[in-house]
Parts: structure tokens; sequence; C-alpha cells
């Protein structure tokens, strides 16, 4: 019997550097089958997923249909698509951009079988960490940067992936019942080669709005513009990481010098939603 089933969805993976090998190493090892949905790409990316040589792996070639732009729809019906292949008892979601190191492997296996015949559990949540710029810092603004999202669900419950993929609701709206567990995704979206960032966000924006808002973005944005909330990261990353981490070949100043003290930043970031509804009310400054 299956228990559990690993599921992630990538299009130009080579392309715009996503960690989309690593992602699925990182997992595979707990499940008993992988489902790739690969979207039509301009790379080989297909190459690069056949060379995991498991016969755990299924590959989901799919023509995506890139004119639904309504907040990213498109990524949560791939992400059911592929959602819809798996057989285990729990459904692994990892994001190409998403790692899950080696240490937490034991506490994930514990909280799974912890969970297993409780009703209460349809999905289990993760802790997170934002690299940004580098692998040497994350952000450190939990209002701009989600701090938990659930990764594992229960199969056959009526679970999908809604709205951009970011998390899962019943086919209905409802929000599903979660546990968090004692584990961590690494989000590495934001490490890239500043002008490979650069592409991979023009494109990615396409998913959310018209070719003119596009065109209007691309004009204003610059590959790290989210200063001032960086802390240093002295842990270890993921071994599937490691030759990544060594070929990292860009600078990044991080500008921890022109940050407030820590305890100025938490008290600005606490007082935010406060500050913005007051903006709001006063209106802009003649």
């Amino acid at each position: 019997m299956i228990n559990v089933s690993g599921f992630s969805l990538v299009r130009n993976g080579v392309l715009y550097s996503y960690p989309f090998m690593e992602a699925i190493l990182s997992v595979l090892p707990l499940c008993d089958e992988f489902i790739v949905n690969l979207g039509d790409s301009d790379d080989d990316t297909l190459e690069v997923i056949r060379s995991i040589d498991d016969g755990r792996m299924r590959i989901i070639r799919r023509r995506w249909d890139m004119s639904l732009r309504e907040g990213g729809r498109l990524l949560s019906v791939e992400t059911n698509h592929a959602l819809s292949e798996c057989r285990g008892r729990w459904c692994f979601y990892v994001q190409a951009d998403e790692v899950v190191h080696e240490a937490f492997h034991t506490r994930i296996l514990s909280a799974l079988q912890r969970y297993q015949n409780d009703d209460r559990a349809e999905g289990l949540r993760f802790r997170y960490k934002h690299f940004y710029g580098s692998y040497d810092y994350v952000q450190d603004n939990y209002r701009k940067w989600y701090l938990r999202e659930v990764r594992i669900i229960k199969n056959g419950r009526g679970i999908v992936s809604w709205g951009d993929a970011m998390g899962f609701k019943h086919t209905d709206g409802s929000p599903i019942r979660s546990k968090d567990i004692d584990a961590e995704v690494y989000h590495y979206g934001w490490v890239r080669p500043p002008s490979v960032l650069d592409r991979k966000r023009k494109d990615f924006h396409k998913l959310y709005h018209n070719d003119e808002e596009t065109l209007r973005f691309a004009e204003q944005m610059r590959a790290y513009d989210d200063l001032g909330n960086l802390v240093p990261f002295n842990g270890t990353h993921p071994a599937v990481m490691r030759e990544r981490v060594e070929a990292c070949d860009w600078s990044f100043h991080p500008r921890l010098e022109d940050q407030p003290p820590t305890w100025v930043r938490r008290i600005k970031i606490f007082m935010d939603p406060l500050t913005k509804r007051i903006k709001k009310l006063v209106g802009p400054r003649v």
C-alpha cells in the first residue's frame, strides 16, 4: 500500500535556475511515489528530471494554459492535476524552489504516524525560512513573508490546491484542519543570479497580470528590492543543495548596516497593520 505520494510542478526549471532537482530529492526518501507535473519548457528540464533514476518517479507532461492570469490560478490548476495522480494516504507537496532539510525527516515521519488516524489533522504545516539574495541571509519580516504553510495533506478528503497554489482548502472553499509540526521548509526562490531572477520575475508576473501591467512591472523592477529586514543564516543547508550553494558566483550586498536595531525593526513590523490603516484614513499628505 502506498502511504506517501510526493508531488510537484515545474516549467523551465533550468532556464530560471529553480532548484527543482534538489526539491524532489529532498523529500523523495519519505515517499513511496513522486509525481511531477512538467509544463512545456524551452530548456532541458525534462532530461534533468529523467536523470533521477528511481522507479518511484512519474512524470506528467502537460501543456499549461498560460492565459489563466487571474491571481496566479494556473499554478493551483496544474498543482491539482499532479495531486489527482497521487495514490498515497498522505500527499507531500513541494514547490520547485522549496527544499526540506534531511535533519527533519525523522520528525516528519513521526508526525505522519502520529496524525494518520486523527480526523482533526487533515494537513501538516511547516515552518519556513526564506533565503534572500544569497544563501547566507534570510528574511525576518513575518508580515511580508509567511511563517508557515501546509505542505502535507490527507488524500481523498476533498482537499485541493487553492488560489496561486500557496495553500490548500476543501473544494467548497472551507479551510482544512491542520497541525503545526516541528519541521522546516527552506525557500530558495529569491536566491538566483540577478539576471536570472529578473527574467524569472517577469515571466512569473504574467501568471497574475496582463501584458500591459507586466511591461510596467518590468520597467520598475529591481532584482533584490526587499532589503531592511535581513538576518544572517548560521545553520546548514540540506545536503542536496551543497553543489548549488558552492556554485554561487554573484555578489549580494544585504546592507545590514542600514537596518535599524533589531528591537526597532520588530516594533515597526508589529505596528505595520495599524500604520497602514492610519495612512489610509489620513490620506496622502499635500
